[in-house]
């Protein structure tokens, strides 16, 4: 019979039990929703960290943008401004036939550069000359402003000396803009004596509109770039136009990365803490039963168990339970406890550590374990990162926490947040650094260069700026696939950072396009040398699968502090000698030089002039009349354009094509040319036909067939009389696309014919494939001809090739009387060159017509 005196005692020590474990569960949940509720601080704290990257980039980039607005307005007005005509004919008198009517400074400004508004202020601050949207009125400036221009007007003046013009923002309706104003100057015209009188001064207003602005905000990657609304200026994303914002502030919307981490991150955490929280709440049952089923036991037994032994039982199945382990060291730090979750997490034996020091398994970055222990009023609630090494040799992180136990030691926690650390700094090496390639991305170039240029580089040991663009890289995406346009990037992003040294750095910017920044050289022979070396390892051919793609590469090179001390405008250097490269036949490099900046307003001159041309009706007409060489016979004739320029006289194609095909103007000067071909050659008589040059850029844009179709609807043409040449590189580019247009423009009823064959490499396969009536064979298989058997078989090959496709062959070139009789002795069907005929402009051509019509007519057979 039991002791009815222990019955209570039972009873309590079983109700101590249940409290104790739960106690300690509840901490311990506690503890894990410290940890989630600190992971889900950390993916907020990342997320606004991200969205103020972005904004702070974006933010850049707006400035970017404005700052080249105000760049090409000083530019523009500095055009003007300094030239001796228009000092002529705007400030000694003041000529509107000369500035408006023949469109010197009249509505092409608005047409073609958007200003708005254009005025001229004489010496006295009057408006004697104002332009308003194009059209030609009597404004004032000022009134039309709506405000005073005796601080613009001043500092243009100030400038005239050193022709420097100036510009400024200002605020007209509630819209801002841009102000550049210069005052008119002879320039260099030594034609011109300057008066001594106030300078007049030249205005250009450019009205910074919702749609000007979008424009300008995509050319540099800003998004909805707008006038800021009256509740946005308190905002982020504002930029201050003007003093304080006197005219206006742009608002834009940046990207915001932040609200995709917390979408994917929130509801995983949340996931997590879910499925954690259910599993305490089945430990939490599971230990309750346990510790019930022990007090039961322990009411058997009565004394023969110890409350403390109880209580170490007890304490040992929650912390087993728990997914830390458990630690317990001595005055010496050597360990006297550790939990069996010890050897699951660290995959190390408890047995062999026991007595062993903390010091050997555990390190901080700052010193030992046991130093921060020691260290005075340690608060009990902080914890410390440490590294160890499991038992497969890696390196493990864990997040240990510790309180004293008096003169006893220490003892706490300690959590494996490996893979947290690793995810925090996968996300801060991707913020810096390219996700393709893992070569430092824009922002860490930008950091990097701005670090190396605060040293102040000398011109003994300057900083080397090295702007990279891959050629022939486009074949390889469009012919291999993007896949392996990857393994072409990453390949060649492996071979530049093999060929520099350690400090310098390699960035990737762009597509195809890298950055070079070169440190400690000693001068421009290891530059060059260097240069070699890049374009030696990128011209290697590359596999992929069981193909090769080859590459080769375009450099320009900018130094500090020869060339720019600042980052902005060394990257613009480096670009500007990069063109250089590229219109220098690429696979080259060049170093940047001051006329090269000058070669670039000449060409953007020349764009705008073309521009202008197109529309007004400069361009002209020659046509090479193309003969039957059997019996002289005039079949045809090519049309050939030309570019009347009213300062630098005819220039011919091979300068203005390349810019109108770089430009996108090559698709009205096509329609212009095939208009004008077509109307003229309806007037000839019915057996005669003009052939038109197409450019490659037509395939890949611009509605080639319709735009064919109603050139042949407003001539009315007969199809049958229209020949279309294109050359091989169409086919090169995308001959699926080619085809489907070749074929869709033979069902209109003109002839195709290849131009210019032999000169690429597998001719041969798209004159079987490809529909066309006719080739033409290039002018420097003639030029080379020589008196040797083997140069005739190369002709005659040529045109028994065509005669075996049923193509109708050409020779381009005919320049001698050998020449014709070479070719009449193969049997080739046409030919066309200055022996025969020069390009003849229209009136000569309808001249040799009517001539030809007369001797073929019956009265004079």
């Amino acid at each position: 019979m039991s002791d009815p005196t222990a019955s209570p005692v039972s009873f309590a020590q079983r109700r101590s039990s249940v409290t104790i474990i739960r106690a300690s569960l509840f901490k311990f949940v506690g503890l894990l929703t410290g940890v989630f509720l600190l992971t889900g601080y950390l993916l907020v704290y990342l997320a606004n960290d991200l969205d103020r990257t972005e904004e702070a980039e974006s933010a850049f980039y707006t400035e970017k943008a404005v700052r080249a607005l105000e760049k090409s307005v000083s530019t523009t007005v500095k055009d003007y401004a300094f030239w001796g005509d228009a000092y002529r004919h705007l400030h000694l008198a003041v000529d509107t036939d000369w500035a408006y009517v023949s469109q010197n400074l009249g509505p092409t400004l608005y047409a073609d550069f958007g200003f708005q508004g254009v005025f001229v202020v004489n010496d006295a601050d009057q408006t004697v000359y104002s332009v308003i949207n194009g059209e030609l009125q009597s404004v004032d400036a000022s009134a039309w402003l709506k405000q005073s221009l005796a601080t613009v007007l001043s500092k243009a003046r100030a400038g005239a000396k050193a022709e420097t013009p100036t510009t400024t923002f200002v605020n007209i309706g509630g819209h801002p803009a841009l102000v550049g104003a210069a005052a008119i100057t002879p320039g260099t015209d030594p034609a011109v004596e300057a008066d001594d009188r106030t300078p007049s001064v030249l205005l250009f207003i450019d009205v910074l509109e919702g749609p000007r602005l979008d424009a300008i905000g995509r050319d540099f990657g800003v998004d909805r770039l707008r006038v800021a609304a009256p509740d946005e200026l308190g905002g982020r994303s504002v930029f201050a136009l003007g003093d304080d914002g006197a005219a206006g502030s742009l608002h834009w919307n940046p990207p915001e990365p932040g609200e995709r981490l917390l979408g994917m991150g929130l509801p995983m955490v949340g996931i997590a803490a879910l499925l954690v929280y259910l599993m305490a709440w089945a430990i939490l049952r599971r230990t309750t039963a346990s510790a019930q089923a022990l007090d039961a036991s322990y009411e058997s037994l009565q004394t023969s168990q110890s409350a403390l032994a109880i209580s170490e039982a007890r304490f040992r199945d929650v912390v087993e339970a728990s997914s830390d382990w458990v630690w317990e060291i001595d005055r010496q730090g050597r360990f006297t406890y550790l939990s069996e979750r010890f050897e699951g997490v660290t995959r190390l034996s408890r047995q062999a550590w026991l007595g062993a020091s903390m010091d050997d398994l555990l390190s901080t970055e700052l010193g030992s374990v046991s130093q921060w222990l020691s260290i005075p009023n340690r608060r009990p609630d902080i914890s410390v990162q440490c590294r160890f090494v499991d038992t497969q040799g890696q390196q493990r992180i864990t997040r240990l926490s510790a309180r004293a136990m008096g003169e006893l030691g220490f003892r706490g926690t300690a959590t494996d947040v490996t893979e947290e650390v690793e995810s925090r700094r996968r996300i801060e090496f991707l913020s810096q650094h390219d996700a393709l390639t893992g070569l430092p991305n824009r922002t860490r170039l930008r950091e990097f260069l701005d670090g190396k240029l605060k040293t102040l580089p000398t011109v003994e040991r300057p900083l080397v700026m090295l702007s990279l663009d891959l050629d022939r890289f486009k074949p390889v995406n469009d012919l291999l696939g993007h896949a392996a346009g990857d393994a072409v990037l990453n390949k060649i992003s492996s071979r530049l950072a093999s060929c520099v040294r350690h400090g310098d750095l390699v960035a990737r910017i762009g597509g195809d396009e890298f950055v070079l920044i070169l440190t400690d050289v000693s001068g421009q022979d290891e530059v060059e040398a260097l240069c070699q070396r890049l374009i030696d390892s990128i011209e290697r051919p590359i596999r992929i699968g069981e193909q090769e793609a080859f590459v080769s590469a375009s450099i320009g090179i900018a130094m500090a502090p020869t060339d720019a001390n600042e980052a902005t405008e060394l990257l613009r250097y480096a670009d500007i000698a990069l063109y250089e490269a590229k219109s220098g036949g690429r696979n080259t490099w060049r170093f940047y030089a001051g006329d090269m900046n000058s070669k670039i307003v000449e060409r953007r001159r020349l764009e705008s002039d073309l521009r202008f041309a197109i529309k007004h009706g400069e361009l002209r007409l020659h046509f090479q009349p193309r003969f039957r060489i059997a019996d002289a016979k005039m079949v045809g004739a090519e049309a050939l354009v030309r570019w009347q320029h009213p300062e630098r006289g005819l220039i011919a194609p091979d300068t203005f094509i390349p810019i109108a095909e770089e430009t996108g103007l090559i698709l009205a000067l096509s329609n212009w040319v095939m208009e004008s071909a077509f109307r003229y050659a309806a007037s000839w008589p019915e057996p005669l036909f003009v052939s038109v040059n197409l450019s490659p850029t037509e395939f890949k844009r611009g509605n080639l067939v319709e735009r064919v179709q109603r050139a042949l609807h407003d001539s009315g043409i007969e199809p049958s009389r229209v020949e279309l040449e294109i050359t091989e590189s169409v086919m090169l580019d995308d001959a699926p696309g080619a085809l489907d247009v070749m074929r869709t423009l033979k069902r209109l009823g003109v002839r195709i014919a290849m131009d210019d064959f032999g000169t690429g490499y597998s001719s041969l396969s798209y004159l079987r494939t490809f529909p066309f009536d006719g080739l033409k064979i290039d002018r420097s298989f003639l030029s080379r001809l020589g008196a040797t058997e083997d140069d005739r078989s190369i002709i005659e090959a040529i045109v028994g090739l065509g005669h075996a496709l049923s193509l109708t062959v050409t020779a381009e070139g005919i320049e001698t009387q050998e020449h014709l009789a070479m070719l009449k002795s193969v049997l080739c069907d046409e030919g066309q060159g200055y022996f025969l005929s020069r390009p003849l402009d229209t009136d000569g051509f309808s001249a040799l017509v009517r001539v030809t019509e007369s001797a073929e007519s019956p009265d004079n057979a």
